[in-house]
Order: C-alpha cells, then structure tokens, then sequence
C-alpha cells in the first residue's frame, strides 16, 4: 500500500560535504530515504584519474570510509533506503564496497547498481556519430579525461521495485536521486509529466543540501546555528506537492526565500528545464510558510522530455599555476598589479631563451581593491592587498620555472610584501568540460541487483517542442514613479547565483510582489550586462517566475570558460548575485516609507 507522505533526505550537496549530515538525518529525520548527490563534472575527470591509477577506485571515497559504516545499522534496521551517485566512475566497485560494510556490520542490504552512464568504452563509436559542442560546434577532442551521459530517474526506480536497498548510480542528473523514490513509491508512469516535474523541482531543492536550509542565504544574519546547520526533509506527495523541512533543533532557517534562493539556483529558462525524464516548468511554482521551518512548495508543471541525453565530457587542455602574495601600505594595489607585470616580463624573457612559447593566458588580479566588479567598485587607495597572479600554458616545464621565480619579487619588486602562499605554486592539469548530445537510443542503460543484469526498458521517443513555450511579459510600474528615489536591489529581493559551463545565472526572489515592477524596471538585461562589462563575453537573457515573484538571469560567455578552465577568482559565478545586489533600483519615496527600506546612500534619485 502506497504511503500518504514519503519522507527523503537531502545528505550530500558535493563531494567534500560534511559527513555528519547523513548521521544527522538517519537519526533524527523519521525518513523513508536518504540520498546523495557527489557529482560534477570536474568530480568526474578527478574520479577518472583514480580510476586509471587502480581499478578498484573511481568513486566517492567518503561514501565508503566515513558514510556508510556510520549510518549501515540505522539503515537497516529502520526500512530507510540509500540512493546515491556515488559510484562516480566505477560504480560495481563502490556496490561491493557497500555489500562489504554491511557483511562486517552484520545485516543484510540488497544493492543495486545503475550501468550506462559511462561512455569512455564505447568512444569510437560515439566519435562516429560525429557530436558537436553544443554551444561552439567544435568536434569531439582526440583524447578525453571522461565521458558520461546524464541518466534519469527510471532505471533507478526500477531497481528499487525489485527491491533494492541501496542504488549507486554513476552520472545522473542531480535530481533524479529523489524523482526516482517518488516514481517508485507513487507509480508514477513516463508520460506524467507534470509529476515529474514536481518530484523533479523536490530534488533539485534537496540537491545541494543546506543552500535550501539557509546556507548561503541573502539574510545570513537572520540563519541561526551554522555550526550545526540542518539538512534538508521534503515530504512528498502523490500529487507532486511536497514541504521541505528539517531535523528539528538544528540550525538553519527554512522560509520561501531561503527555498526559492535554491530552486533559481543554475537553471537556466525555467520553462523549460531540461531532464533525461521531463522538460521541467517552474514559472508557476509557488511557496508558502506551513509553520516554523517548514515550507509547502507547489505548482511545477511538465512536458516531454527532449530524445537526447546530455553527455559531459572533459579533456585536458594545457596547465595552469597561481599563486598568492600580501603586500601592505600605501599604493598597495598600484604596487600588487606591478609585481605581478614584472614577473610575468621575467619569465617570458626566460621562456623565449628556453624556447618554451608564450603563455596562453595570464591572469592579475588584487583581492581589496574590489577588481571584481569593475567600474562599480567603491574602494580607493586600500592599504591591505592580496595580489593573484595566474597562469596557462601548453607546457608544464614552462609553469614549473614561472613558480620558481616567483619568490624573487620578495627582494626586487614592490615594499611592503609581507606574505606568500606556502610554499611553491603548484602546476596542475586544466580540465576543460565538452558538452554535447546524444540520442537516447544509442545509450543502453542496465541494472544490476545483486549480480542480476537487465536492460532497462526505457523510453527514447521524447517530444519537446520548443515552440511550446509561452512568451513573457514582465510586470512593470503602472506609471512613472512619483518623488522618485533609490534602494539598493538588497532591499527588495534575495538572490543567489551559479554556474552552467561557461555561462553564469543569477536568480531574483522579490521580498514582497509589489516590489516585482520596479525590479524589472531596472533590472534589465541591458542594465546587467553593463554591470557585468567587465567579465560578459556574450548576452544576457532575463526570465520571469510569477508563481514566486522572481527573475532569472542568464550571463552567456561570463566565467573565463568556466571551473578549474578558468583563472577568474570567482570561476562559477558565486559571487554575482551579492554583487549585483548593491544595483541601485528607483522606486516612489511612498514605497520605502510603507516598507521602511533604506535609500541608496540617502541620495534621490531625481
């Protein structure tokens, strides 16, 4: 008999979160599930590496070292199932890990395991299809790190209904850890879109852990107990509707901004979001508080899926090397940015008696001096600066000589530096993600459970439309505003931002609806991409979320190529939310006086 309310776990946002949250949620959380989401597509190639180093890695060793063993017992004897993207790049081994644990603590755990995802054994085949960067058309790069496709939820399902405990997955989209659980505990079929959708919309909110509970949260002053934050609990229902809490007496704070933070958080047309399993719309979405902690979420709505997969793949390109160094005093920035010229004369003057080439890229940037946002920064003459400089070349032999000449500048450069970064700068590998598509018709998918294969029967037809999709119209102002003045955007909404590749996005909650037309009134796509001059190398695309009075931004081309591609100190876009946040925004002196906002430096705008 199908359950009135499912109860799932959010226990891992990234490889590196804390290992106690999954502790923290078995014991305390009352659940049905808990699952995991480790991956990106940085984690991918790491994992890759291992992998070819030893056969028996290339998954999330946490999982298996702290996770597992704390939380094996309490699994088992409360009936909670474990679904989690663990298995990275080597999933069976991570399963037979898990069977391990389990054997050594005494109890008996089925285990599933989801096979697919990983096309690096089949790349002559995919080659032969010819795939192009879906953004620049380049073709396939001759050697590759890693090369997954983004599975969905179904085949997960699928070893849940034949009674698996615990499902490790390779690449799977963020999401389907949690849509998975629903589909298999509410029956919900390929065409129920709009079901899946919501159960989509539960997992993208429990995906990155305390980022719903909040982490990260425009009101930080407001979120109690960051020692101790708790993690996310969606009960979920068979309608698609759900409430996202947490366990009770932890930290964090649970409310429609800090969960509409997280829903804007890297999408990119919340019309249609694309998933292996549906084509998510969340402009209708709504949220309301249901009591202390405790937000009801609602209104997701579905069409078909697209008949492709996204498939991530990545490749070294060149190396790369930075480093840190402090200078005080007057002039401090003027005296960073010479610094870091003078070093990087030296060393090509070295490279070309080497004859090593030039650098690809080469990078100055001083942390105090608000160099990231461009003409908008308010800092004068600072006293106190961190100067970054970083580098790429083809070479590593070149980096390696670039690092042992930085040291130098300690006696011949600039006074007043006080501090370098421990020991010599390190040269790494730079890891470039290729994104392209494949039909799901070329990648079978297989489930295993307990040494039994099967191929998973799953549909491949698709049928999104993208001419489907309504138009938008904003909300604006019935008429100019009277006395006008300005507030900082701060003072009228929330906002959070992320990455997608090489493109950032940047997500607006209004505080209040009425506050919504002067938002877009002046925050327009022009006005953010004059803001991000400095960093945009392509458009900006502005969407409308009525259902929670919100705005999603698309920054196309705007992180220096984005993850550990990138030599930008900010490579996936965190910051820009908080520093598009400072915009100043006109509204009617009427407005501030009823919701007591501060003006923009107490200055009219008229």
């Amino acid at each position: 008999m199908a359950k009135d309310i499912v109860r799932i776990g959010g226990a891992a946002g990234f490889w590196g979160d804390t290992n106690a949250a999954p502790v923290q949620l078995v014991e305390g959380g009352k659940l049905d599930y808990v699952v995991f989401d480790y991956l990106a597509e940085v984690t991918m190639s790491i994992l890759a590496r291992a992998k070819a180093r030893s056969p028996e890695a290339g998954y999330a060793i946490d999982f298996i070292q702290y996770v597992m063993p704390a939380i094996v017992r309490p699994v088992a004897e409360q009936g909670i199932r474990v679904i989690a993207n663990a298995g990275g790049m080597n999933s069976e081994a991570c399963a037979e890990a898990v069977r391990k644990i389990a054997a050594e603590a005494g109890v008996s755990l089925k285990v599933a395991v989801v096979l697919g995802d990983d096309l690096m054994p089949r790349l002559d085949e995919i080659r032969a299809l010819a795939p192009k960067e879906w953004a620049s058309g380049e073709p396939l790069p001759e050697k590759l790190a890693s090369m997954n496709a983004y599975l969905g939820a179904f085949s997960i399902a699928e070893a849940l209904d034949q009674g698996a405990d615990v499902v490790i997955t390779g690449r799977v989209v963020d999401s389907a850890v949690t849509l998975a659980a629903l589909i298999h505990e509410f029956g919900w079929q390929a065409d129920d879109y709009d079901m899946l959708a919501a159960g989509s919309l539960c997992g993208h909110i429990l995906e990155c852990g305390t980022q719903a509970t909040g982490g990260n949260h425009t009101d930080w002053k407001l979120v109690p107990g960051w020692d101790d934050m708790g993690y996310p609990i969606a009960e979920c229902k068979a309608d698609g509707s759900f409430v996202l809490t947490k366990v009770e007496g932890t930290g964090g704070l649970i409310t429609p901004g800090t969960v509409g933070e997280q829903m804007l958080y890297e999408i990119g047309d919340p019309r249609a979001y694309l998933l292996p399993d549906v084509t998510c719309d969340f402009t209708g979405v709504t949220m309301s508080q249901a009591g202390e902690n405790r937000v009801a979420v609602d209104g997701a709505k579905g069409r078909p899926p697209t008949a492709t997969y996204k498939v991530s793949a990545t490749y070294m390109d060149g190396f790369r090397c930075a480093t840190s160094i402090m200078l005080g005093g007057r002039d401090a920035a003027a005296k960073a940015r010479r610094t870091g010229e003078a070093i990087f004369e030296r060393t090509r003057r070295m490279f070309r008696e080497r004859n090593l080439g030039d650098y690809r890229e080469t990078r100055i940037e001083t942390f105090g001096a608000e160099e990231m946002y461009g003409s908008n920064t308010r800092v004068g003459d600072a006293r106190e600066i961190v100067l970054k400089i970083s580098a790429r070349h083809d070479q590593k032999e070149a980096l390696d000589l670039y690092s042992l000449e930085i040291a130098q500048a300690a006696l011949g450069a600039a006074p007043g530096i006080s501090v370098f970064q421990p020991g010599r700068a390190r040269t790494q590998p730079v890891i470039r993600l290729y994104s392209f598509l494949v039909d799901k018709a070329a990648v079978p998918v297989e489930v295993d459970v307990e040494g039994k294969s099967q191929a998973s029967d799953l549909a491949t037809d698709g049928g999104f439309d993208p001419a489907s999709l309504p138009q938008q119209t904003p909300v604006l102002p019935e008429a100019e505003p009277e006395d006008p003045v300005t507030v900082p955007l701060i003072a009228l909404a929330y906002g959070r931002s992320g990455d997608k590749g090489n493109h950032a996005n940047i997500g607006l909650v209004a505080r209040r609806p009425e506050f919504l037309p002067w938002i877009n009134q002046s925050v327009t796509e022009a006005a953010v991409a004059e803001y991000f001059d400095h960093y945009l190398d392509g458009d900006v695309v502005r969407y409308q979320l009525p259902g929670i009075n919100g705005l999603n931004f698309m920054l196309l081309d705007a992180l220096g190529g984005g993850g550990i591609a990138s030599l930008r100190t900010d490579p996936q876009g965190k910051a820009y939310a908080q520093m598009l946040l400072d915009l100043p925004i006109t509204v009617p002196r009427a407005l501030t006086e009823e919701h007591e906002l501060a003006l923009e430096e107490a200055k009219d705008a008229a």
